[in-house]
């Protein structure tokens, strides 16, 4: 581990039984009220992934928002907003999948991307991978390409980022919580 991924956990909160009993769900508010942290995720995706051909950015609905918007801020891309289900006006197309703890819909807007752009997706977190899974659906079905999914935080114990590799997705996170998923 090196001392940045230390420096990020520590910036990190645990909250135990939350929101449900079993859950441990993984708290990036620490991280987001520090000008330290929040940019060190921000500059580190930055870094990654500024001299790829990169078309779009997809961030997911919340937290991805957060990190999506300035990313895309800094790459110059524009961000497709993978919002849950009644939150964009329409026309959207929407994809339903399973969560750790429930089931839900995102939506995105049609006409977002389009036949041959390769996207990027960016969320806070991959546990079970399937809003993540839900939302390649949705860029698919309009003729994009996921580039790679990406997370400040990965749970490799609920095999989210196995779930979207053995789709052929490529994963990148900054951080894991292995065993303390």
């Amino acid at each position: 581990m090196s001392f940045d991924e230390i420096y990020l956990k520590a910036n990190i909160r645990a909250v135990h039984n939350w929101p449900k009993e079993g859950v441990t769900f993984r708290d990036i508010t620490p991280l987001l009220q520090q000008p330290k942290p929040f940019r060190m995720v921000i500059d580190a995706l930055t870094q990654r992934y500024i001299n790829h051909e990169i078309d779009r950015i997809a961030a997911i609905d919340s937290r991805g928002f957060l990190i999506g918007s300035v990313l895309a801020y800094n790459l110059n891309k524009p961000l497709i907003l993978v919002r849950k289900k009644d939150k964009l006006p329409p026309p959207v197309i929407s994809e339903s999948y399973n969560l750790e703890y429930g089931a839900a819909t995102v939506e995105i807007q049609q006409g977002s991307c389009k036949e041959g752009d390769k996207v990027l997706i960016i969320d806070d977190i991959i546990a079970t991978g399937g809003t993540m899974m839900a939302a390649s659906t949705l860029l698919k079905s309009q003729g994009a390409e996921v580039f790679e999914a990406a997370a400040l935080i990965d749970l490799p114990d609920l095999n989210g980022s196995t779930l979207l590799q053995n789709i052929g997705i490529g994963v990148y996170s900054l951080c894991a919580f292995e065993g303390e998923s």
